[in-house]
């Protein structure tokens, strides 16, 4: 039974799943947190009777990324161990074999915005804010691969060695995110890209998705 993350499907909009993360107030990223989104990925990826996934991490804020409160506690190696744990969940994110959509509302920080760069489209408010944002509390970044592959390696590390927030505007010109709605709008937005997909074939739309790579 996974206490922070969960798949929820609504009878009025058949083939589409939202994988929900829910640990208030921020939807920090801890191990434990990363190790459900690793074992939710995986069930996503076998069900036959969804078609798209919606990542959504409720109506006040997808997710501050890592918990350094937690982090601060842990020697190098428990460190080295988190840092891996949380690539996996966001490469597990990346390689669900159906289209992927994040929903972004608040804020998309750190290893939140890695997460949100492992779909494949994103949607956001018009009040988010998003960013690289691990230097300000004194870490380096789990990952950079997806964040300079979305925006270009000088854009990257501008964000990367400044921390600075984003806001919504700017992230829509630079392609952190794919489309900015009014803040109320944003699951919507993001139902309404994933059901454009739901009377394509299955096995059709996983090798379009695999033909782009594995997730990384």
């Amino acid at each position: 039974m996974r206490e922070f993350v969960s798949i929820h499907t609504l009878d009025q909009h058949p083939g589409i799943a939202t994988l929900l993360l829910s640990r208030p107030p921020t939807n920090a990223l801890t191990r434990q947190v990363c190790r459900e989104i690793v074992a939710a990925a995986a069930e996503l990826g076998v069900r036959d009777d969804l078609a798209a996934v919606i990542v959504f991490g409720g109506h006040e804020i997808f997710s501050a990324g890592d918990d350094v409160s937690v982090l601060q506690t842990l020697n190098a190696d428990e460190a080295a161990l988190a840092a891996g744990i949380g690539r996996e969940a966001v490469d597990a994110v990346g390689a669900i074999p159906k289209p992927t959509v994040a929903a972004i509302t608040g804020y998309a920080l750190g290893s939140g915005l890695t997460l949100a760069l492992a779909a494949d489209w994103r949607v956001a408010g018009d009040n988010v804010k998003v960013g690289a944002t691990e230097i300000l509390a004194g870490y380096p970044p789990g990952e950079t691969a997806r964040l300079a592959r979305a925006i270009g390696e000088s854009k990257a590390k501008d964000l990367v060695f400044s921390g600075r927030f984003v806001d919504g505007n700017e992230a829509l010109a630079m392609g952190l995110i794919d489309q900015m709605v009014a803040p109320d709008s944003v699951y919507d937005a993001a139902m309404a890209w994933a059901e454009r997909f739901v009377d394509h074939p299955a096995q059709v739309l996983a090798a379009a998705k695999a033909s782009f790579g594995h997730g990384r």
